[in-house]
């Protein structure tokens, strides 16, 4: 047998690659910068960290990371708590579900309490132990945890917020912002409301971490991101570019992850004392197409210039043609709003001035000048051009496409540079003549056929690429029917009334569709099949509203950035090369070894290549058609059954017919 193993190593030996991650495998990339919480249990720190866990072993200075991927049941956590009886570490998520952590790194979901419907606020605002109970105290009471058996032992519900409890030898107490301080004897029945008594006012208890604790966990590198917001992302040039759009979050930042060497950079984002006003928002961000390190970014306080992530210099109201929104005025600074931007082949960049007084769409040429494609039909009002003029790209045929994102006047919109020539839809009318009644215009986005797709709160729509240039009073929109093969000639509208947050297409012309609360679908290229439906319910997907999609076309690989935070799938379509030779056409695993059931992955193919897997005496084993650059193969003959040890042949053409490659795959069962 060892013979046997030897021989077929050294027969792929000429064309062996690896690959980082297994097709259908999920990562997360977790920030763990901002320290919230720290619970000292033996040996081990717990550290709650930009609402994620990490643990530092202190005997052998070990960290170890954790999230829905690789262990726990959800994500954002609000509160954790070490029970020293139980030896346990208690996770509170913000939506009230409950993991216990064990020393044995074993993970005990406890979901009753987030399953249980309950009239009220719900929210667990502290965690208080005594002997082996958790006391939760939540908006409406106090529930008993068993951390030793793992379960919820009672809830009394005392009708106020409880902000925290705890005990002495005789009493317990619950401390309400609310209802001031009450108490009940632990031997009575604490089910009974008239057992509590109020017995002073509440004190507000700040919640300290220990400094030396505290101290230790900042000189720690768990690694990953800083922040967790990912409303826009790119994938260019091997990394992905990652931005912020979230108002709410008060920062406006850029990170950048190498997927090659694992590594994040953040660019200079703490810019407010240097601006002299706030970096709040990055809608946007383009790369320069003769200079990788030269970067811009749209943001809500005008265009941000960097180099090698480094800032540079920031247009807006007084050093550019840029104008404050008209409904701020005074020249606010805050308020300069470039929602998008985008260079086109030339390495012109192009960028949009969201409601100006009498702005709209500018060109800055690569010598520096500033060049105004200012239109009135550009304008939601006489004195306010559209307000959220976002999710700018260029299509195949050079035209600039961007959408108007609000609801006074959701709109698709397209700009010819060649001819100043501008088209905006305002009215989306499908095959059938029913007219689509859209309140947001999400996103744009071209297919493989040069159609353009754009995201709605009712769902996709598509612009077939006959019909780009017609008056826009005139275009009818094409809302994709999926037949459903049921015997009937009925079929529904693609993913009607979904709302589409985000589209993106991979290598094999398949449309990712990102949606605000129903998770990712991934969806064929002839449209007509529903490839993949990810939800937190299903799949390792951090939350269902999806902020971004982004690609890495070299590995397949699909990014998510969530409500939650960051989380990738190793997908099975990767962007088909120009030609086939032995130089980039692989499969990984390769050799496959005993015990290995997942996919086999031949990458570096052309466009719906003919992919046929042999024996070395001929015998056909499979076939199929690669998706985009990828084809994948189960280790199956054609009925089914796992193939027998020995050197596999990948015979491929081209889509036309014309001569492919050939590599090896060696199966040792």
């Amino acid at each position: 047998m060892a013979r046997k193993t030897l021989f077929l190593l050294l027969a792929v030996a000429c064309c062996m690659k690896t690959m980082a991650a297994a097709m259908g495998q999920w990562k997360a990339y977790m920030a763990y910068s901002d320290i919230q919480e720290i619970e000292k249990g033996d040996n081990m720190m717990y550290v709650l960290a930009s609402d994620n866990l990490y643990t530092y072993n202190t005997n052998d200075n070990s960290l170890k990371t954790y999230d829905k991927v690789n262990a726990l049941s959800d994500c954002s956590i609000s509160h954790i708590a070490w029970n020293q009886q139980a030896r346990k570490l208690v996770i509170v998520y913000k939506n009230t579900n409950i993991d216990l952590l064990d020393q044995k790194e074993e993970i005990t979901n406890i979901a009753d309490y987030y399953f249980k419907s309950i009239v009220g606020d719900k929210q667990i605002y502290s965690i208080d132990m005594k002997d082996i109970y958790a006391y939760l105290s939540t908006g409406f009471g106090i529930v008993k945890l068993n951390t030793k058996d793992c379960e919820i032992s009672d809830t009394y519900n005392l009708g106020f917020k409880v902000d925290y409890s705890y005990t002495d030898n005789e009493y317990i107490y619950a401390a309400s912002s609310e209802a001031g301080l009450y108490r009940a004897k632990l031997t009575d029945n604490l089910l009974d409301r008239k057992n509590w008594n109020r017995t002073g006012e509440y004190t507000k208890r700040t919640k300290t971490i220990d400094p030396d604790l505290l101290a230790t966990a900042q000189t720690l590198s768990p690694g990953g991101p800083t922040y967790n917001c990912f409303g826009f992302m790119m994938f260019r040039n091997g990394k992905l570019y990652t931005a912020n759009n979230n108002s709410a979050t008060k920062l406006g930042y850029i990170q950048q992850y190498t997927p090659s060497d694992n590594k994040w950079l953040n660019y200079e984002n703490d810019l407010n004392e240097k601006l002299g006003h706030n970096f709040v928002k990055v809608f946007a961000l383009d790369i320069d197409p003769n200079d990788d390190s030269h970067v811009f970014a749209a943001a809500r306080n005008g265009l941000m210039e960097y180099r090698n992530e480094q800032f540079i210099r920031e247009y807006t109201n007084d050093n550019s043609p840029l104008q404050t929104a008209s409904s701020v005025g005074n020249n606010n600074k805050n308020y300069v709003i470039v929602s998008s931007c985008r260079f086109d082949k030339d390495s012109h960049l192009w960028l949009t001035n969201s409601s100006a007084p009498s702005n709209s769409l500018f060109e800055i040429t690569p010598d520096g000048k500033w060049v105004s494609h200012h239109k009135t039909s550009l304008m939601a009002q006489p004195d306010r051009s559209l307000e959220q003029m976002v999710s700018m790209i260029f299509d195949t045929r050079g035209i600039m496409w961007f959408t108007n994102n609000m609801y006074r006047v959701p709109s698709l919109i397209a700009y010819q540079p060649e001819t100043d020539g501008l088209a905006v839809y305002k009215q989306f009318v499908n095959e059938d003549g029913t007219t689509i009644v859209a309140h947001y215009v999400h996103c744009a986005a071209e297919d493989k056929s040069g159609n353009i797709w754009f995201g709605t709160d009712m769902g996709p729509l598509m612009l077939e690429a006959e019909m780009i240039g017609t008056d826009p009073a005139e275009t009818v929109f094409n809302q994709v029917k999926v037949p459903r093969n049921d015997g009937t000639d009925y079929a529904d509208y693609l993913l009607a009334g979904v709302d589409i947050n985000c589209i993106t297409i991979d290598g094999g012309g398949r449309k990712w569709f990102g949606t605000n609360g129903n998770g990712a679908y991934l969806i064929s290229e002839d449209n007509n099949t529903q490839l993949q439906h990810f939800t937190t319910e299903n799949s390792k997907l951090l939350s269902d509203e999806i902020l971004s999609i982004a690609i890495d076309d070299a590995t397949g690989e699909v990014f998510f950035g969530t409500a939650d935070g960051l989380c990738s799938y190793m997908g099975d379509a990767t962007e088909p090369s120009d030609k086939m030779d032995k130089d980039n056409v692989y499969a990984y695993p390769n050799p496959v070894k005993p015990g290995y059931s997942g996919m086999i992955t031949i990458v570096g193919l052309t466009y719906n290549a003919d992919v046929k897997i042999v024996t070395t005496n001929g015998t056909l084993v499979a076939q199929g058609t690669s998706n985009g650059g990828t084809f994948t193969w189960d280790g199956n003959d054609l009925d089914g059954k796992r193939v027998a040890s020995g050197v596999y042949m990948v015979e491929t053409a081209t889509e036309g017919g014309g001569s492919g490659t050939v590599c090896k795959i060696a199966v040792v069962n």
